[in-house]
């Protein structure tokens, strides 16, 4: 006999074999010599108390054995002779738009720009070391995506979205850890992900799939308003008449490529800050409310929301892609910009915490570069980028400040060294971000200084920009049939084309967009 069951426990408790059996025992009224095995089915903590709980949700085994459930993933055909279906980018969307194909019977054919996960890392040095970026195998593009070396965060807000369990379940059958369908805030780490991705391409190679790296897509060919194909840097021309186009937030060049071919796209306005890094040790004594978290509770995270200012001029201020016992990225997709991002490996055991403080934009605030039409807010984050680049001395130094002084209006006498690997240069930051910017994340961190007491402190320092928090374009389609609303066979997809934000939602609308572009109609389960 099988029971489910939610109780809290001490964090001790829950690392505690024994002290579950005991404690299921007790809250069951179930004979502990009865109690085969418990199993922990969701985990979560509950810190807004000073004394700490875990909530757990668990299955006990009562006089019947547990037996692991095996390894899922599908049965996937030979897909070698099956009709084909470009995908242009091999992110999270692109990647599972593929699995998706091979599972309905159709041949996926992935152009990406960049290269795979172990060829990249030579140029993530060449950013982080000697400050050059390479436009097509950085921290964003190549093998996996922006996802890759850039966190690995498995958690979407949305619910909606689709089967968030599908795309955990799919994961660990390709080498994650069980525990991803067990946290409240999965999280795979970047040491670990670019195996999990390789593993994947490796499957689709296997089943008759393409994958070809260095092929950056050019052009789009159309005949009349339908997709014939696309053409790669090196002149070759691929044809299909289904194309996905999952190319992520970061590929400027072809949202030019569709406005010049005046393929329908569309202003989208996203949020624009600075990450900011503190010890993991005073996040750990705030969140925690204790000098030492010890040895049962993971590096504390923070996720706060503020709404600053009065009246129409309100904003929103918040935190983005929090990192605890993590490091900051140069995410620079061209040389002349300068972008930050945040990662964590998958144990979180960096000293520092680090966090994207953003604040919301809205269409009026492109007004300046309204003549680039629906690339204005795009051009609006490039010019910071390129002002932040310029700042910090023309190199992918980063402009900082320290947190107090920033709040202050003060240049730093010093900033001290931080997990950014190429430098920060000390800069008022008035002069990188647009002035209603600056003074919104101003009275933004002192609020967050009330809600969190310690937070604003100099012991924190400030990197600027984070600008690549979603896509500043989306591509518009029809809501049934997922196709852009002007060309048909051409299906917009994830977090580039503004319908996604993180691995696991992009994902999703990957697999979505895969089933409408081979015509996969699902089976109606009767009432």
């Amino acid at each position: 006999m099988q029971k489910e069951f939610q109780f809290q426990v001490l964090p001790e408790e829950a690392a505690d074999k024994e002290a579950l059996y005991k404690l299921a025992s007790q809250k069951a009224y179930i004979p502990f010599s009865d109690i085969r095995h418990v199993e922990v089915l969701k985990r979560s903590i509950d810190a807004r108390q000073r004394i700490i709980k875990v909530n757990l949700t668990v299955r006990v085994y009562v006089n019947e054995d547990f037996v692991e459930t095996p390894t899922w993933l599908p049965n996937y055909p030979d897909v070698s002779k099956a009709e084909e279906v470009i995908i242009i980018g091999a992110g999270p969307a692109g990647l599972f738009a593929a699995l998706r194909c091979i599972e309905l019977g159709k041949k996926p054919v992935i152009l990406e720009r960049g290269k795979d996960v172990r060829d990249r890392r030579r140029d993530l040095k060449a950013i982080n070391i000697d400050h050059i970026v390479n436009e097509d195998s950085n921290y964003c593009f190549g093998e996996g995506g922006a996802g890759t070396y850039s966190d690995g965060k498995l958690y979407t807000r949305s619910k909606k979205r689709g089967d968030v369990q599908r795309i955990l379940k799919l994961l660990v059958g390709f080498g994650a850890t069980k525990e991803i369908l067990v946290e409240a805030h999965p999280h795979i780490g970047t040491n670990k992900l670019p195996e999990i991705i390789a593993d994947i391409r490796e499957c689709i190679l296997a089943h008759g799939g393409v994958v070809k790296f260095n092929t950056r897509v050019t052009d789009i060919l159309l005949k009349g308003d339908a997709m014939e194909g696309v053409t790669t840097a090196s002149g070759d021309i691929i044809k299909a008449k289904k194309v996905i186009l999952a190319t992520g937030h970061s590929a400027r060049d072809i949202f030019e490529l569709l406005d010049r071919k005046k393929i329908a796209i569309e202003l989208k306005p996203f949020a624009l800050g600075v990450r900011v890094e503190h010890p993991q040790s005073l996040i750990d004594t705030i969140q925690y409310k204790c000098d030492d978290r010890g040895s049962y509770l993971p590096p504390a995270p923070y996720s706060i929301v503020k709404q600053v200012g009065s009246g129409t001029s309100t904003r929103g201020v918040y935190s983005f892609c929090m990192c605890p016992g993590g490091v900051i990225a140069p995410c620079a997709t061209s040389p002349g910009e300068v972008v930050t991002n945040g990662w964590s490996p998958s144990k979180r055991d960096q000293p520092s915490a680090n966090s994207g403080i953003v604040v919301e934009l809205r269409p009026e605030d492109f007004k300046a570069f309204a003549k680039k039409g629906p690339l204005a807010a795009m051009a609006f984050q490039q010019s910071v980028e390129q002002l932040a680049w310029k700042e910090g001395g023309k190199t992918q130094r980063v402009p900082g400040q320290r947190l107090l002084d920033f709040t202050n209006g003060k240049l730093s006498a010093d900033v001290p060294e931080t997990s950014y690997k190429p430098g920060v240069t000390s800069v008022e930051l008035g002069s990188v971000l647009p002035d209603f910017i600056y003074k919104t994340l101003q009275e933004g961190f002192r609020e967050f200084g009330k809600a969190m007491k310690g937070y604003l402190t100099n012991e924190a320092v400030v990197h600027a920009p984070e600008s690549r928090t979603s896509s500043p374009v989306r591509i518009p389609r029809d809501p049934e049939t997922l196709e852009h609303i002007t060309v048909k066979g051409l299906y917009p997809c994830g977090e580039g084309a503004g319908y996604a934000g993180g691995i696991v939602s992009a994902a999703i609308d990957g697999e979505k967009c895969a089933e409408k572009a081979v015509g996969y109609v699902a089976e109606v389960v009767g009432e």
